[in-house]
């Protein structure tokens, strides 16, 4: 096969499955304020990058061609299949679909997806009401909508890793991280010592793998 097999090519199905996923996320997210709109955005470029190697040109795959063809003998370095790259790079030899690294990607994915719906329901009833989100995944994370985009990602790049999604993946993360942090000394004008109470016991990222309370 070559970068115009029939494997590739296919824009309409990148422009579908990038509107799909990013629809998806969208009815999740609910983007409201300009700061909601960039890290979305920021995050639909993501899914268009990684769409348009899957479906459209498999840039990553063309460009270290030579590599994996000396360390891959006999595989076809353009075909659809080799676009898994852990898969082909680690030798498995079954359906890449069905491989670890494939069924982790869905549990990090539906995760994310998970998490974003979760935090958006709890985020949004206590703007409405002008109060501080402690509740649900606010209970265990500072910031669960920012962690839920990054499980995501993190998750198609198990999946389908590109040079450009690698490159753009902790551009994104140090992006959330900074408005992450924006949006906590919005809260401490607004909430003061409550926020900080909250702060606290809750971390920004990671959630406490014990009941030993300290901010990460």
């Amino acid at each position: 096969m070559n970068p115009d097999s029939p494997a590739y090519g296919l824009w309409p199905l990148v422009i579908i499955n990038a509107a799909v996923f990013i629809i998806f996320a969208f009815s999740f997210a609910h983007p409201r304020t300009a700061r909601d709109w960039r890290s979305f955005g920021a995050f639909s470029s993501f899914l268009v990058a990684l769409f348009a190697e899957m479906y459209g040109f498999p840039l990553t795959l063309y460009l270290l061609s030579g590599w994996l063809g000396s360390r891959t003998p006999g595989v076809d370095i353009f075909s659809h299949d080799s676009g898994h790259l852990w898969s082909t790079l680690l030798g498995w030899q079954g359906d890449p679909h069905f491989s670890p690294f494939h069924l982790l990607s869905y549990l990090l994915i539906g995760g994310g997806f998970l998490l974003l719906s979760a935090a958006w329901e709890v985020l949004y009833k206590a703007q409405r009401e002008h109060r501080l989100a402690t509740t649900g995944p606010y209970a265990h994370l500072r910031h669960p909508q920012y962690v839920g985009f990054i499980l995501i990602m993190l998750g198609f790049l198990i999946q389908w890793p590109t040079l450009l999604t690698l490159v753009m993946f902790p551009i994104l993360v140090i992006m959330y991280m900074r408005l992450a942090r924006r949006e906590e000394r919005e809260a401490l004008a607004d909430f003061s010592e409550e926020y900080v109470l909250y702060a606290k016991n809750t971390p920004s990222f990671f959630p406490h793998l014990s009941n030993r309370h300290q901010t990460v």
